[in-house]
């Protein structure tokens, strides 16, 4: 039995994304008790603490309520196509060393079980552009690039048309979604669009996009009532 109890069927999906979190609440002993609250309707398959200690929450196999509303490559109701990760921070403060080592031990172990490559591997702001922040800039996505667990831009691309290069990476359609892509590639640049950010873009628009079977089931939005309109783990 998994110490959360929020979580349903895959809907005839199976894990080809992973969604790294963080869980904007003071400590780790906070964010465990609303991932397994069931009046929460919240929940990860993994919590990583500060101190490396990574706890199964619900099991791969099964649908965790993490990701809510949004969409990646064009495929919504990613709970049901991807693993959530929680990673314990504020939101405020770099994640420390022992809680990255721990991350990368973890997503070599995900990658593998369920074949999920490098372009699988992405932050919530990515699918939820101006909705939510995590990781948030402070999180090392250039680190795990390096091992292979995420991408990053080899080198400055062509000066394409940024719209179309963002829609190639998978960023869904919004005017939030430079600030989603600068978030995680950028970190802290403002202002309108620049040729840095076109170059970075088609750099990564320029690598093989994620493929996966387009099935029919688990196309629609989820419903509340299965944990699907994802509650924040933060109480405002």
């Amino acid at each position: 039995m998994s110490p959360s109890p929020n979580h349903g069927d895959r809907r005839g999906q199976r894990p080809e994304l992973v969604v790294i979190h963080y869980t904007g609440m003071a400590d780790g002993a906070s964010a465990r008790a609303r991932l397994c609250d069931p009046e929460a309707e919240v929940s990860a398959h993994w919590l990583v603490h500060e101190d490396g200690t990574t706890e199964a929450l619900v099991p791969e196999d099964r649908r965790a309520w993490h990701a809510g509303t949004g969409s990646w490559q064009g495929r919504e109701d990613v709970n049901s196509r991807s693993i959530g990760i929680e990673l314990v921070n504020p939101g405020d403060r770099p994640f420390p060393e022992p809680q990255m080592a721990a991350l990368e031990v973890l997503l070599r172990g995900i990658k593998a079980r369920w074949s999920i490559g490098p372009e699988g591997v992405i932050g919530h702001s990515d699918m939820a552009p101006g909705r939510k922040i995590d990781p948030g800039p402070r999180f090392d996505w250039r680190r795990l690039a390096m091992q292979g667990l995420a991408v990053w831009p080899d080198g400055p691309g062509a000066d394409l048309p940024l719209a179309d290069s963002l829609t190639r990476i998978g960023y869904p359609e919004g005017p939030a979604r430079l600030a989603a892509f600068r978030l995680r590639f950028r970190p802290w640049a403002a202002g309108a669009e620049d040729e840095t950010d076109r170059r970075l873009a088609a750099a990564l628009a320029d690598r093989p996009l994620l493929r996966c079977p387009n099935t029919p089931q688990g196309e629609a939005a989820a419903s509340a009532a299965d944990g699907g309109r994802e509650v924040p783990l933060r109480q405002s």
